[in-house]
């Protein structure tokens, strides 16, 4: 049965459908779902069932995985997921119960609802994010996107020539001190240092310029703070104008995958007493996005 793909946004956005993600998948499904990936920077695949394993397994045909960096942040904490290939993108403890409101991953957890792009505070950044929906609240903990290829086409031509060239330091810490989340222990703060990426980059898939920022970007190298600080919240703010954001509402099953190297993304609140139980894999980039073509 052959993938049919449905743009739900005029510009990025797809769901995708005629394949379940359970079986082994074919090699003209995987070309077909890169494709999507590549146009459309977010694609959604209803009615799926998947286990951490298969979930894996699937990821596993995009590229490499990147270890979840909560072990990294959490290092004296229970973790409820066996492999550290998973993210536990829930409000769930160890023990499978709701966190209470001031747990320390729970604090920690509540960045996801700042603009970000997974894993650029890794040397190494991550490319693709693969969310699996197990259990979702009845109303709220949407996820917002944001078209960063558009974004970026959408700039002045002094502001494309003002921001080309430009790097960023980009840190987990930077985006949790936001929101007052500091409690880390010095090994925990050792596991994570700062690292610097391009603001603008050419994405892969596409060759077309994007905007590549978010909450983990600190500052510009080489400019004051203050000044590089107001310039990266302007370009958020750029970025995520209603012509660039795509809401998706989540429903059990859904597995959603988006491209971080041309897309942010953030949840949105929801009542944190009820179940949310998503889990993500992220596959890794080739290299740096200093070792990448500019």
């Amino acid at each position: 049965m052959s993938i049919t793909v449905t743009p739900t946004h005029p510009e990025f956005v797809a769901e995708l459908s005629g394949v379940d993600l359970a079986q082994p998948l074919e090699p003209g499904d995987r070309s077909a779902i890169e494709d999507a990936i590549n146009r459309y920077a977010v694609v959604v695949f209803h009615d799926q069932k998947l286990t951490d394993d298969r979930q894996i397994a699937f990821a596993r045909h995009f590229g490499p995985i990147h270890s979840s960096a909560q072990r990294a942040r959490h290092r004296s904490l229970k973790h409820r997921l066996a492999s550290d290939e998973i993210a536990d993108i829930s409000n769930l403890d160890g023990d499978n119960k709701v966190m209470d409101q001031n747990a320390r991953r729970r604090l920690d957890w509540l960045a996801n609802r700042l603009w970000h792009t997974d894993a650029s505070f890794r040397a190494v950044p991550g490319a693709l994010s693969m969310l699996y929906a197990h259990v979702v609240p009845d109303e709220g903990g949407d996820t917002e996107f944001a078209d960063m290829r558009a974004a970026y086409d959408a700039l002045p031509e002094a502001k494309k020539k003002e921001v080309d060239g430009l790097v960023a330091e980009h840190s987990i810490w930077h985006s949790r001190g936001q929101l007052d989340v500091t409690r880390y222990s010095p090994e925990e703060l050792a596991s994570l240092p700062p690292v610097p990426q391009r603001v603008v980059r050419i994405h892969p898939g596409s060759h077309r310029k994007t905007l590549y920022i978010a909450s983990h970007a600190s500052h510009i190298i080489g400019m004051p703070v203050p000044d590089g600080r107001l310039l990266l919240l302007d370009l958020i703010e750029h970025s995520t104008r209603p012509p660039f954001v795509h809401a998706h509402r989540w429903r059990q099953g859904d597995l959603v995958i988006w491209d971080n190297r041309c897309t942010m993304h953030r949840a949105r609140p929801f009542d944190t007493t009820k179940v949310r139980d998503l889990r993500r894999v992220t596959t890794r980039d080739v290299a740096s996005t200093l070792e990448q073509a500019a």
